[in-house]
């Protein structure tokens, strides 16, 4: 089988080395790629939102299944594309990839089928959101209302800093075209869990839990990234809870995009809050949650290509989708100063390590022999083990062993888990 993966960051390089253990793939593609995907598939330079050139490629190559993984493709139709051209695909189409595309979409839609959430407020008028924020309880959530790579939230201590919130998002545009509109909703507190499901649109089978570190630096401090790290399973995550999950969150909202007359097949990613009145959706996402996949796939026992394939063919009931009973640990390796300005092109030296641990590429380039950084975050390092505190000791260990300059991690990725 040739397979097509969209997308080129450390979410698709992982999802590339777990379809190559299913033998009947003979040839991976991976648009646009990395310098790590570059080992494990064949890269071509066609960026994931350029629709008509992944079509056209995939046509011309007789591309047997694609996934789609990033958000941006799959809210712009690459899977509606592609299905126009009999290719199946694993992804939601673009009607339903709205339930991250527009948080706008998402919020009225657990309003309207009493999916569990935080309380909102919507707007189009910079000064018609000001004059709520005055009479608002603190603090509170500023979110821009479409994608904004993983950073369109602000959460604002203070009238001042809600102000400031609004101000960059509506006015300066520092989120581009995905602010002209805004939620305001209230500050959940509690654990935040995420949990990845698999879904046909009728079966829901959820993945084993993560818990995302989304701050730049060590001790929750600094500016929210797209992940510094995540740790599986999420301790908080407990069996009484993925029951009532399941029953007031995962299955009604599968059933709430049926009813809209826009069916969700493919990952639909969870962001929840433990809070004192139960769990709640703080956000949805309508593919695999980076980093989350580099914990949660080398957990995956069953064959992922398979369950894919189930997925588009409306078959997942009859598919087994198990898990390991181990835990993994995921450790970023990033650029120093992201997630603001930060240096790129400088070489990576890989020391000796540990033969069972996955070092995922996100942003790398390959140039002659050599691996050089080319992102915000570069690496992500994960190690599998029969405890979470041996898990996250190897990530760390080899985390020593690969150095390029101006390279940063936090180093306390897993320590709120290891507290439970």
């Amino acid at each position: 089988m040739k397979i097509l993966v969209v997308g080129g960051g450390g979410r698709e390089h992982t999802i590339i080395k777990k379809i190559k253990e299913n033998p009947a793939v003979s040839e991976i593609f991976a648009l646009p790629g990395n310098g790590g995907i570059a080992m494990d598939a064949t890269c071509v330079p066609i960026k994931a939102t350029d629709i008509d050139g992944i079509t056209k490629f995939a046509v011309d190559h007789k591309i047997d299944f694609a996934v789609v993984a990033p958000d941006d493709p799959l809210v712009l139709g690459a899977v509606d594309r592609l299905h126009e051209k009999g290719i199946p695909c694993f992804g939601p189409e673009s009607k339903a990839a709205i339930i991250e595309g527009s948080k706008v979409f998402s919020k009225n839609l657990m309003q309207k089928y009493n999916i569990p959430t935080a309380r909102y407020a919507v707007f189009d008028d910079p000064q018609k959101a000001l004059l709520y924020l005055e009479t608002s309880d603190y603090p509170i959530v500023v979110k821009a209302d479409g994608l904004a790579l993983g950073k369109g939230v602000i959460i604002a201590q203070d009238f001042a800093a809600a102000k400031e919130a609004v101000h960059s998002i509506m006015e300066d545009k520092i989120f581009g075209a995905s602010g002209a509109n805004i939620v305001i909703e209230e500050f959940l507190t509690g654990p935040e869990v995420s949990v990845l499901c698999f879904t046909d649109g009728e079966t829901i089978k959820p993945m084993v839990s993560s818990m995302d570190h989304k701050r730049a630096l060590t001790g929750d401090k600094g500016l929210n990234t797209g992940g510094m790290g995540t740790i599986a399973p999420n301790p908080y995550y407990t069996k009484e809870i993925e029951k009532v999950c399941m029953e007031t969150i995962f299955l009604p909202t599968v059933q709430a995009m049926n009813k809209e007359n826009r069916t969700f097949k493919g990952c639909l990613y969870f962001g929840l809050m433990l809070t004192k009145d139960g769990p709640k959706v703080i956000e949805y996402n309508c593919r695999f949650g980076d980093p989350e996949t580099q914990v949660v796939l080398p957990l995956l026992k069953s064959d992922l290509l398979t369950i894919m394939q189930s997925v588009e063919n409306g078959t997942l009931a009859d598919t087994p989708v198990e898990f390991d009973d181990k835990c993994a640990a995921c450790v970023v390796e990033a650029s120093g100063g992201y997630p603001k300005s930060y240096q790129t092109g400088y070489a990576i030296q890989f020391g000796d390590l540990d033969p069972d641990v996955l070092v995922i590429h996100a942003g790398t380039k390959k140039q002659g022999d050599k691996i050089l950084t080319a992102g915000g975050r570069v690496l992500s390092v994960t190690a599998t083990a029969d405890t979470l505190k041996a898990a996250v000791e190897k990530a760390y260990r080899n985390i020593e062993k690969i150095t390029f300059q101006d390279e940063y991690h936090r180093t306390d990725i897993g320590k709120r888990a290891l507290e439970v």
